[in-house]
């Protein structure tokens, strides 16, 4: 696929979900005040009759040091951004191949969009929807809400949704417990939660791991945006 044609597929996407923005202004106000977010995947195994686990908790109550370790793992500009990065999009399409991009240069706004109301796959189609619902949010929600969600419909293994529910499976203790290298583990398996075990990491997880929590521990002063 050529740039060309990857581009005006985004800008496809981005229409679709522009002709949609205003439903999804006032969807959003009305669907997070009514009960704490649920994700597609969720909804999904509902439909299927499976159960998922998961318990929706508030970011004061959030080790600040797993919160850094999320971001400084899946959107180091996360206080920056305004819900995209454009010049890590930018370098993604540029660098595509013929099937289009080989990662997807998503924002944490652009995961939590994804979660909530989109499809799983890849396609860029899809990304272009997920791009003009994520410049919504970016807009509407704070922050801190923007994490608070995300932290809370990430998934981190089968059936297993949300910061909480997974620091009590994989450490035994409540997600306002964990220590820096449990919450480098848990961040370190979100590209892929239901290979990637935190409680049992293989060497590579163990050395990216080992890796964030500098880089965690350094950006735990520079997270400006989220309430201390």
């Amino acid at each position: 696929m050529s740039r060309r044609s990857l581009f005006g597929a985004l800008a496809r996407g981005a229409l679709v979900a522009g002709l949609a923005l205003f439903c999804l202004f006032i969807g959003l106000l009305i669907y997070d005040s009514v009960a704490p977010p649920v994700s597609t995947l969720m909804l999904g195994r509902k439909i299927e009759g499976k159960g998922y686990e998961r318990d929706y908790v508030r970011l004061k109550d959030i080790a600040p040091i797993a919160v850094a370790s999320v971001i400084a793992s899946e959107d180091a500009r996360f206080c920056a951004n305004d819900g995209v990065d454009w010049g890590a999009l930018h370098e993604v399409l540029t660098k595509a191949g013929k099937d289009g991009p080989s990662r997807g240069a998503s924002t944490i706004t652009m995961q939590t969009a994804k979660n909530l109301f989109l499809w799983p796959g890849r396609s860029t189609l899809r990304k272009g929807v997920e791009i003009g619902i994520a410049l919504v949010l970016g807009k509407i929600w704070s922050k801190a809400h923007t994490i608070e969600v995300y932290l809370n419909v990430a998934e981190w293994g089968d059936g297993l949704f949300g910061i909480e529910a997974a620091a009590r499976r994989y450490f035994h203790k409540s997600a306002g417990q964990l220590d820096a290298r449990e919450a480098a583990l848990l961040a370190t398996s979100l590209p892929n939660p239901i290979k990637r075990d935190p409680a049992h990491p293989k060497a590579f997880q163990r050395r990216l791991a080992a890796n964030l929590v500098a880089r965690a521990q350094d950006s735990a002063d520079w997270v400006d945006c989220l309430p201390r």
